[in-house]
C-alpha cells in the first residue's frame, strides 16, 4: 500500500523530537517542525483522504475519469501550498506526493505509463499539467 508523504513527514518530526529529548541533536539543526506544521499535515491529509478515496473507484475508469481525479488532487494541493506562502512544498516534498499519486492510481489496476503514452506525455507528467507548486 502507499504510504502517504505525510506519514514520512510526521516520523521525521517524531525523530528529531526523540533526538532533541536525547540530547543527541542540535536544537539549531532541528527544523522538521517548522517544514512540517501540525497545520500544513493535516490540510495534506485531508486533499490525500479526498484523492484516496476517489481513486478505488478508478479501476475500471477510463481517461477521463482518472484525469479528473488527479486534476482535483492536484488543484487540491496547490491550494494548501498557496495556504502556506507557496512554500509548503518543496522539490522533495512535491516528488513524494508525486510518487504517492502514481502508486496509488498503479495500486488501483491503473496503467498509469498506459494512459500518459496514450495522451503524448511522459510518464512523470500526467501531475505536471496542473502543478504550481
Amino acid at each position: 500500500m502507499a504510504e502517504r508523504p505525510t506519514t514520512n513527514w510526521r516520523r521525521g518530526i517524531a525523530k528529531e523530537s526523540a533526538e532533541l529529548s536525547a540530547g543527541t541533536l542540535d536544537p539549531d539543526c532541528a527544523f522538521m517542525v517548522e517544514l512540517f506544521p501540525k497545520e500544513l499535515l493535516v490540510e495534506t491529509d485531508a486533499v490525500l483522504d479526498v484523492f484516496d478515496a476517489e481513486v478505488t473507484t478508478l479501476a475500471e475508469g477510463d481517461d477521463t475519469r482518472i484525469f479528473a481525479v488527479v486534476e482535483r488532487v492536484i488543484l487540491a494541493l496547490n491550494a494548501v501550498n498557496e495556504a502556506h506562502d507557496e512554500c509548503a512544498f518543496e522539490t522533495d516534498e512535491r516528488e513524494q506526493l508525486c510518487a504517492y499519486i502514481d502508486e496509488a492510481l498503479s495500486e488501483q489496476g491503473v496503467d498509469v505509463a498506459g494512459l500518459t503514452a496514450r495522451h503524448g506525455l511522459g510518464r512523470h507528467e500526467l501531475t505536471d499539467r496542473w502543478r504550481d507548486w
